[in-house]
């Protein structure tokens, strides 16, 4: 969409407020609002935002004092911002208000602190590799009582269609107004825990995906809370009740002839070279992957035994207990689930580390482990030379450090921030559990991730 088509689309829609949005390092929307009569200037001059925005924790508060480089050291200085208007997209539930992502520069270059910037320039590497990602992030979330916190629901019964339609007009808003926002709706259910729903899509193609993703998520607590409801996608609210994801399912295909390349029905594994390889490379780095899939001390706590979440670096087809599930349904419909993703993740950094991890496999051929047919809970069946998950935030951290095709290509403006800023959740973490807080994590991730 062009900035001519946008201005037509303005004046067509009646749009008085267009909210200038990007996504944050945890994946939180964060915007300003202008009048629609400044939005071709903006195009021209771009809009300045703090670069501070960059090193928020979900409560706002900036990792200053770690050294993410964003803000004291830089005099709390701004980006500058200049729309994409291919993401142009008028806000049903808000009255006259449109919303345009954002990308950020400075001294003329590309702002690579920037998930979405970082998600744009791996799918870039992989299309001069002659490859698409076809993809979608897969999302459970929590919908509780504005007021009272209380769940939509009292029990917890998957795919109960009683249970789904506990509030109809809810569960129909977000199911007809997503789809206006170019996010194709293909079903809605009840999850495992109380209050817990997951509304899947169609996959897009490239960073459509990542964008479908952000739209997504904010679509849905922002519709929610019309309703009088809060919508979360905190991975773990609650210990005692299941966690939420974010499945990355995705498949590759030939940039240029658009067929796809991961099926091979004459391969033992069912795979073609390319998709043996590209999962290799998943497999290969699925620890440090662990930290961008799962990033926060909350997430982390989804990954143990027993619990659908993956707790080591293996594949197998049909098979909820790994980290890769291969699903074959033919030709165009063979895809990966990556389903080391957690709810709380940001969708763009979930994206580019698959694909950095995918591409190396590529590159270096990586030899496919055996797949693991059973339960890749039972220690006593895993492949030779497994490894293992890290299951908190140091390990996780640890993993990312000692990863360096990963550590490279995410590039040392964002590992500088983004280690600094975990470096203070873990912090605050460890202060709230001597200090006996048990609300810290509530308080922290539930009403904004």
């Amino acid at each position: 969409m062009s900035l001519a088509s946008v201005l037509d689309a303005i004046d067509k829609h009646n749009i008085e407020f267009v909210r200038m949005e990007i996504s944050d390092v945890y994946g939180i929307a964060r915007s300003r609002t202008i009048p629609a009569r400044h939005v071709e200037r903006t195009a021209r001059s771009g809009l300045f935002m703090p670069m501070a925005t960059y090193a928020f924790d979900p409560a706002g508060s900036c990792a200053d004092e770690y050294g993410c480089g964003l803000c004291r050291e830089v005099g709390y200085g701004d980006v500058l911002m200049f729309p994409d208007f291919t993401t142009f997209q008028v806000l049903p539930w808000c009255e006259n208000t449109a919303r345009i992502l954002m990308e950020p520069v400075v001294d003329g270059k590309p702002f690579m602190v920037d998930p979405r910037l970082i998600a744009r320039n791996q799918l870039q590497q992989l299309e001069e590799m002659g490859y698409s990602l076809l993809s979608a992030h897969e999302y459970e979330f929590y919908v509780v009582d504005t007021e009272t916190r209380k769940p939509l629901t009292k029990d917890a019964n998957l795919l109960s269609t009683l249970r789904t339609y506990t509030d109809t007009k809810l569960l129909h808003q977000m199911m007809r107004d997503l789809p206006k926002v170019g996010v194709d709706i293909e079903s809605a259910e009840g999850e495992g825990g109380a209050g817990q729903l997951e509304i899947t899509y169609r996959p897009s193609f490239g960073l459509r995906a990542g964008d479908n993703a952000h739209t997504y998520k904010l679509s849905v607590k922002e519709i929610a809370r019309q309703h009088g409801y809060m919508a979360s996608f905190m991975s773990k609210p609650w210990l005692d009740r299941s966690g939420c994801s974010s499945h990355f399912c995705h498949s590759l295909w030939d940039s240029t002839t658009k067929e796809p390349l991961l099926y091979d029905p004459d391969s033992p594994t069912r795979l073609s070279e390319v998709g043996q390889h590209w999962l290799a490379g998943l497999i290969e780095h699925a620890p440090a992957l662990t930290i961008l899939a799962s990033p926060t001390v909350n997430c982390l706590r989804r990954i143990k035994p027993n619990t659908f979440a993956p707790i080591n670096a293996t594949w197998g087809v049909d098979n909820r207990t790994t980290a890769m599930r291969v699903k074959f349904n033919g030709p165009r419909g063979t895809y990966v689930e990556n389903r080391i993703g957690a709810s709380g993740s940001n969708p763009y950094l979930l994206l580019a580390g698959t694909v950095i991890a995918g591409m190396d496999g590529i590159r270096k051929g990586l030899s496919l482990p055996p797949e693991n047919p059973g339960s890749a809970y039972d220690a006593d069946t895993l492949p030779a030379g497994t490894r293992e998950l890290p299951t908190n935030l140091e390990a996780a951290m640890e993993a990312l450090v000692s990863d360096e095709v990963m550590r490279e290509a995410l590039g040392p403006g964002f590992i500088k921030c983004f280690f600094a800023m975990k470096r203070k959740e873990l912090d605050e973490s460890l202060q709230a559990t001597a200090n006996k807080d048990e609300n810290w994590e509530r308080n922290m991730f539930f009403e904004y991730l």
